[in-house]
């Protein structure tokens, strides 16, 4: 059954009901479902659709209808707090990267606005037949630009959309265009979520410094959903200049216009606008400050002294490997800047053997053969997550034939990892020497791949 506030009154009522009684297995609905008057026999599943869309509390009153209810969220831009909670393992998190067959990217263009940029924009989509919206984020002016339409595109067909017109007057304004009966929808971000126009491949959104990051994505994406070259207009005023973090925003949408950029635009958003709490209803925070990293940090030790009720020492967060091997991600290899990144971030999730197997294996079913630096680059990788149990903070090979360990001079290097080397000598408070073993091997010929080799073995065995 289908719930919203288009449902006839009638309507509504034998869903309320069926969905009290559980005759009604399965709605679909808007925010109508967290009404009052909406009860749940025996909840059991809970798909939020367009997240982003929804508030802390909304969601938590939906979920408490049942305690033990499973939740899954979609969304192209999930909010700052939704993603953290993802990234640091509190929720599960998966993402979707490939478009649908024929999807072609959108060309984004942030421009300060123009009578000759915004005719353009109306007689290209025009000639082709196709279909325009111009959004704005006030009401009030809406009838202002609608004459601006007609102005530069007088053969233009116009109407209007937003949030105060009738439920009636908005339906027949929103099929009216579906249907093609006018070229032009001058409106609000009412439409940012739902529709689904493959004529309309033109969008064009006045002020769109005034709109946030995510739901500026959210628009774009309403233009591109067929095969024709879809184009977005950011439109900026010239005499209100924006702000440094609409900026941002802004050079942002510009830079990640590709099919599937809207994890790295959440990402984005995350690091503009901060995490939010953990819990509360806060969804966003200041954290640029120190950096999204140091905030995750400084998050666990919070965390770990509020669960011991002691002071967490200082643990050793990234370890330095300074060998000489050849560890890198060669152009011919991945020469896309974007996914070079996505698979630095994959390869950095090998925190033991049997995961960097199982990366190994991956990369190698994508992009066959694997050269030896990206062999060697994963190793490394390995490495540095194993030697951070044991609290190291550097490790280099400056002579054939011994490593150099630096650690905090108040945590001794320990451990039957180090039986495999000929002797270990602290030659000052955190730093020690480990002489590389002679055995089937003339001294002073150790390599940095077979030193490599020898510490993962080491650690793993």
């Amino acid at each position: 059954k289908g719930l919203s506030r288009f449902t006839d009154p009638a309507e509504s009522r034998l869903v309320v009901e069926g969905l009290k009684d559980g005759s009604v297995d399965v709605v679909i609905g808007t925010h109508r479902l967290l009404s009052a008057d909406v009860e749940f026999r025996d909840l059991g599943l809970l798909i939020v659709d367009e997240e982003q869309r929804f508030g802390v509390r909304q969601k938590e009153q939906l979920r408490h209808a049942r305690v033990d209810v499973d939740v899954l969220s979609l969304s192209a831009t999930p909010i700052p707090r939704t993603l953290h909670a993802g990234l640091v393992g509190v929720r599960g998190i998966s993402t979707l990267k490939s478009p649908p067959a024929g999807r072609r990217d959108v060309e984004t263009r942030v421009a300060f606005r123009d009578d000759a940029i915004v005719r353009t924009a109306l007689e290209r989509e025009l000639s082709r037949g196709g279909q325009v919206f111009l959004l704005h984020n006030r009401i009030d002016e809406l009838e202002v630009l609608r004459e601006m339409v007609l102005r530069l595109a007088p053969t233009a067909k116009v109407t209007i959309g937003h949030g105060q017109m009738t439920e009636a007057q908005m339906d027949k304004a929103l099929r009216a265009f579906v249907r093609g009966e006018f070229d032009v929808l001058v409106c609000t971000s009412i439409v940012e979520n739902g529709l689904d126009i493959p004529r309309a491949n033109t969008i064009l959104v006045d002020r769109a410094d005034l709109f946030g990051l995510a739901e500026l994505h959210q628009l774009r994406g309403r233009v591109g959903r067929s095969a024709v070259q879809a184009y977005c207009y950011l439109l900026m005023d010239r005499d209100r200049p924006p702000r440094e973090e609409a900026r941002k925003r802004l050079k942002a949408l510009e830079e990640f216009s590709h099919l599937g950029a809207g994890f790295a635009i959440a990402l984005k958003d995350l690091e503009i606008r901060g995490a939010g709490n953990l819990l509360g209803p806060q969804q966003s925070g200041h954290i640029a400050a120190i950096g999204y990293e140091m905030y995750c940090q400084l998050l666990e030790t919070a965390v770990e002294r509020a669960r011991d009720e002691r002071a967490v020492p200082y643990r050793v967060q990234e370890v330095d490997v300074d060998l000489p091997v050849r560890a890198f991600l060669p152009d011919d290899f991945v020469a896309d800047p974007k996914e070079r990144l996505e698979l630095l971030r994959e390869m950095d999730g090998a925190m033991n053997p049997e995961r960097a197997a199982a990366i190994r294996q991956d990369l190698a079913d994508r992009f066959g053969k694997l050269p030896r630096p990206v062999e060697n680059l994963l190793d490394v990788f390995l490495l540095k997550h194993l030697l951070l149990e044991h609290g190291v903070q550097a490790v280099q090979l400056p002579q054939p034939d011994r490593v150099v360990v630096r650690h905090p001079p108040e945590r001794p290097l320990g451990g039957a990892w180090l039986s495999v080397f000929d002797d270990r000598r602290a030659v000052e408070p955190g730093k020690t020497h480990l002489m590389l073993p002679s055995r089937g091997r003339k001294r002073g010929s150790w390599t940095g791949e077979a030193a490599l080799a020898l510490l993962i073995r080491a650690l793993t065995t």
